[in-house]
């Protein structure tokens, strides 16, 4: 018990520190190096195994409530960008996980889920749970949140610059309405979101099914904010969970696997450029196709979270809701049916590559 108030104080002092130096995903990367220092010097660090289980319920639940009404109604009006985007998505994922498995000494599983385009605090502990190197995956996702947030707007606003064609609209008018977010916050939504969402996640752990300790959350706190508009996850409950993540995936971390890091090299700039590529090109084509200018394209194929691409866009003078609602679609979708599809190649590779 001692071992484990002392990994939680630590990781949670190093988290909060990381979180004000405005670092992507702070609470997770703080925590986790704050648990490694703990068990790399000390052996100090401890966190039960059953933690994974409930990082993956209280996550589920909150992205399931990123979703708002007004989002799902603007759905048959963009459907067409957001079918680009996450098929585009998929094959960078699994041809840079491929690349990355073939061409380093990740396992399958490890590479694969290092390319999900997901959160930074949710994707490594689901990849534990399916039997990946947690850590390795966070150093990866943390990267891709990296590249997202502070790479990749500098290049569109300088090819922007240069491409003076872009600043008219292809067809289509820039959808300029507010995101009407729902106003439930009471203590009684949070609980009954928390019991929902635990109930479906033991089940989804129970049914053995990839990931499903994640995906049942996801699915039923959807179905319970966007029917019944009862589903509220405070964000300190999220950064919570980030703290007992990081905390988790930094007890696994060993003086060895500190020196595995250096393998990470090439993966990284694997991911790297097969984000910056799929940035430029697949925002040409849903500018070609779908009428978007091709700033606000590669907005859309950014990889950051939806809070992050709202100010990111003002900050480039692009005014367009259906650039944060595209993005919340990524995240809802990818972290429900990515980890599926990856679940169902380990399986059938197994013995087999």
């Amino acid at each position: 018990m001692f071992n484990l108030l002392l990994t939680l104080l630590f990781g949670g002092v190093l988290g909060f520190i990381f979180n004000k130096l405005k670092v992507p995903g702070g609470f997770l990367i703080g925590s986790m190096i704050g648990a490694a220092i703990l068990n790399i010097f000390f052996a100090a660090a401890y966190m039960p195994s059953q933690t994974k289980i409930i990082v993956q319920i209280i996550a589920g639940a909150f992205i399931g409530c990123i979703m708002e009404k007004s989002d799902a109604k603007r759905l048959p009006q963009i459907w067409k960008p957001a079918l680009i985007m996450l098929i585009a998505l998929l094959i960078l994922n699994l041809t840079a996980g491929f690349l990355i498995y073939y061409t380093s000494p990740l396992d399958l599983a490890t590479s694969l889920m290092s390319v999900v385009p997901g959160g930074i605090s949710d994707t490594p502990i689901i990849a534990v749970a399916m039997g990946a190197d947690g850590p390795k995956v966070a150093v990866m996702q943390l990267a891709r949140q990296i590249l997202g947030i502070a790479v990749l707007p500098g290049l569109i606003f300088a090819w922007d610059q240069r491409s003076k064609k872009n600043k008219a609209l292809a067809g289509r008018e820039a959808y300029t309405a507010k995101r009407q977010k729902s106003k439930t916050r009471s203590w009684q939504a949070f609980l009954c979101t928390l019991a929902v969402a635990t109930i479906f996640g033991l089940l989804g752990n129970a049914s053995g099914l990839p990931s499903a300790t994640f995906v049942f959350p996801i699915i039923s706190v959807l179905v319970l904010k966007l029917y019944f508009d009862f589903a509220y996850i405070p964000r300190w409950a999220k950064k919570i969970a980030q703290v007992l993540s990081g905390c988790y995936l930094g007890s696994t971390i060993s003086s060895s696997n500190l020196l595995e890091l250096r393998y990470l090299l090439l993966p990284l700039l694997i991911v790297i450029v097969g984000y910056m590529a799929n940035c430029f090109l697949t925002g040409k084509l849903i500018s070609r196709t779908c009428g978007f200018t091709q700033k606000e394209a590669m907005l859309i194929t950014t990889p950051a979270g939806a809070s992050d691409m709202a100010l990111i866009s003002a900050e480039l003078g692009v005014e367009n809701t259906d650039i944060i609602i595209l993005q919340v679609v990524r995240a809802v979708v990818v972290m429900t049916v990515f980890p599926q599809i990856i679940g169902l190649i380990l399986h059938f590779a197994q013995g087999g590559i």
